[in-house]
């Protein structure tokens, strides 16, 4: 069911018996007239057309009937008929000469009847008007030839949902106007270059859900006018050189749930190309070679592969681009200067992969990122000025990541505490370490819990330090190697996991050294 024919069965719900008195009154038995030229029948009790209709009648519609068969005379008697669907009927049969007098049809539909298997040679023989026709979830195994030679007026033709496993050669060999193709959800194991001969205006052209095995550069040989492929959830692993290099006038290629390994813009054998959207999500890739071509790129999907790194170049003539999901695959570290040319660039998906560090300029350029995901990598702090390029406003996800809340976490944590209405699930940005902070979310930490443990190497000033212990003293010694002040913060944690903080400064009075005397509690 396409999006029109459920918004007609809304209709149906919203409006009732609602139609007009004076359509009510000559309306035929168990339909709704809802305009003098709208009929609409949906009764379960109904297993025959109506006989009686007005000739002012123009769009006939008949939804969830209990009609299996349409003979000849059937519609003999409104030939002014533009408009004509059957969805979610029980047709099991259409007779060849079914529609011989609706001349004037522009629409047809005959859609969801899981018992209708096949249409008879001729049955649009009459429609040379007819400018849109869907066939929608029925039980077409197969299409015979020359079934559409008569619709040179054909803009739009649905197949989707059937279990075609086979297209007869030259089949929409006279479909010159024909701008929307969806086989989608079939059963094809092949297609040829035959298979859409004469297609010269062909827009859309959906595959998806099919079992398609391979694909040639000839197949695509008669349709340089084609604007959008969909090719989603095939079995394609492998795409050659040029493949794509007659479609000069492509837009959006969506490529989604094949098996690819890799991806590069040679398979369009042109230098640039006006692809504005580009799906790989679902494959399995692990290399992009070269996407240099892609220059009118603004939508770019690259989710859910198995990309575990990428060249530094590879977006550096995409400058276009606006939207980039990286999301799902197995990236374990970024070129910094990977989105340097990505100036008009609004979201970017980085979440569910491998990073540990990122590079405190992978975002210098990206001034008007709207959105960004880190969640659900391995990134444990982020470096200084990360995120401050950013001058309009924007949504950040940084949840999931095992973020180490120590001294390293100071930058991090201011911004998050400035920015908080930025970042999504606020509360899921949690620290993993150290151990008495463990699961407390990053914005109910206090700055001065953010510590780091030293050494003497650390710090200079306590390389001569020392403990020593007395009873119930430790005694910390230090000898400091200038008039220099010092502040020393011993923290002792309770057995409930309270901590009691000493705090001891030291001016400068050039003494030698400075014992600090603490009574163990």
């Amino acid at each position: 069911m396409d999006k029109e024919s459920g918004l007609i069965l809304l209709l149906v719900l919203l409006l009732g018996h609602g139609g007009d008195t004076q359509s009510q009154t000559s309306c035929p038995f168990r339909c709704q007239c809802f305009t003098s030229v709208q009929i609409l029948c949906s009764d379960e009790r109904m297993i025959s057309l109506p006989r009686n209709m007005s000739r002012q009648v123009k769009d006939f519609i008949v939804v969830n009937s209990a009609v299996s068969y349409l003979f000849s005379p059937t519609l003999e008697e409104s030939p002014q008929l533009t408009k004509l669907v059957f969805l979610s009927n029980a047709l099991r049969s259409v007779h060849a000469q079914a529609f011989e007098h609706l001349t004037e049809l522009q629409e047809l539909e005959i859609s969801g009847n899981p018992l209708l298997e096949h249409l008879y040679l001729g049955t649009f023989s009459k429609q040379g008007n007819l400018t849109k026709l869907l066939l929608n979830f029925n039980r077409f195994n197969t299409v015979l030839p020359g079934m559409f030679d008569s619709l040179k007026q054909l803009e739009t033709l649905q197949m989707k949902g059937n279990v075609i496993s086979h297209l007869p050669t030259l089949l929409f060999r006279n479909l010159e106007n024909l701008r929307v193709l969806d086989l989608s959800q079939n059963k094809l194991e092949n297609v040829t270059r035959e298979t859409f001969s004469g297609l010269a205006r062909l827009e859309i052209l959906r595959l998806n859900s099919n079992l398609v095995s391979n694909l040639t550069s000839d197949m695509f040989h008669n349709i340089s006018q084609l604007t959008e492929l969909h090719v989603e959830s095939n079995q394609i692993s492998e795409l050659a050189d040029d493949i794509f290099c007659v479609l000069t006038k492509l837009e959006v290629l969506n490529l989604r749930g094949n098996l690819l390994t890799t991806f590069s813009d040679k398979m369009f054998g042109f230098e640039t190309t006006q692809l504005r959207e580009l799906n790989l999500k679902g494959n399995r890739l692990t290399e992009l070679s070269s996407l240099s071509s892609l220059t009118s790129l603004t939508n770019l999907i690259l989710s859910s592969n198995q990309l575990s790194g990428l060249p530094e170049d590879i977006f550096r003539n995409v400058t276009a681009l606006e939207n980039l999901d990286l999301s799902e695959n197995q990236l374990t570290l970024l070129p910094e200067m990977i989105f340097h040319d990505l100036f008009s660039i609004k979201s970017i998906h980085l979440n569910k992969n491998n990073l540990s560090n990122v590079g405190s300029k992978l975002f210098e350029d990206q001034l008007l990122l709207q959105q960004l995901y880190l969640s659900d990598n391995r990134l444990e702090t982020l470096p200084p000025g990360f995120l401050d390029p950013f001058v309009i406003q924007h949504t950040v996800r940084l949840h999931g990541n095992p973020w180490k809340c120590d001294c390293r976490m100071s930058y991090l944590h201011n911004w998050v505490l400035a920015n908080s209405r930025d970042v999504e699930m606020l509360d899921r940005v949690v620290c993993a370490r150290p151990g008495h902070l463990r699961r407390r979310a990053v914005v109910s930490i206090d700055k001065d819990q953010l510590v780091c443990p030293v050494s003497r190497d650390d710090v200079p000033e306590l390389r001569s330090c020392s403990l020593q212990a007395a009873g119930d003293t430790v005694i910390i010694k230090c000898r400091t190697d200038a008039c220099s002040p010092l502040t020393v913060k011993v923290q002792i944690q309770e057995d409930d996991g309270s901590v009691v903080e000493h705090i001891l400064k030291k001016e400068p009075q050039c003494s030698n050294e400075t014992i600090i005397e603490i009574p163990v509690q």
